[in-house]
């Protein structure tokens, strides 16, 4: 499986693409999925993958390579910093704003805390055990 195939992009998502494409990218260093020192896909290979723009991948690239996530270097592209800079915290608010949807259609939906508690340790324990 190549690299870009990791990265989807939502014409839903209220986001930039480059944006999206950052996200995306970040998460997949900070979970450990990309190794540091990993290539990255070409700008024109994402690109033409994604179906976007160079000039939408080559700002995310200048982005994550300014935040410290990916290095670039002359004649050999794009690769995952050796020590990036991510932290989880970026991921752990997504999954609160997540939580806190979640809490609002459980109680829009007269979903009792138990109940709600209840679901998602459900859901955790499956998806746990689906990712070993």
């Amino acid at each position: 499986m190549a690299l870009h195939d990791d990265i989807v992009l939502s014409q839903t998502d209220p986001r930039p693409m480059y944006q999206q494409i950052m996200g995306r990218v970040r998460q997949l260093v900070a979970m450990g999925d990309w190794a540091p020192g990993q290539q990255m896909p070409s700008i024109r290979q994402l690109a033409v993958a994604l179906q976007i723009s160079v000039i939408t991948v080559k700002r995310a690239y200048l982005e994550l390579e300014r935040e410290g996530v990916i290095v670039t270097r002359q004649g050999k592209g794009s690769m995952v910093a050796e020590q990036p800079g991510v932290s989880m915290r970026p991921q752990r608010e997504n999954l609160r704003e997540h939580l806190v949807a979640a809490a609002r259609i459980a109680a829009r939906l007269g979903v009792s805390p138990d109940e709600l508690a209840a679901q998602l340790l459900e859901i955790h324990n499956e998806t746990a055990e689906g990712s070993r």
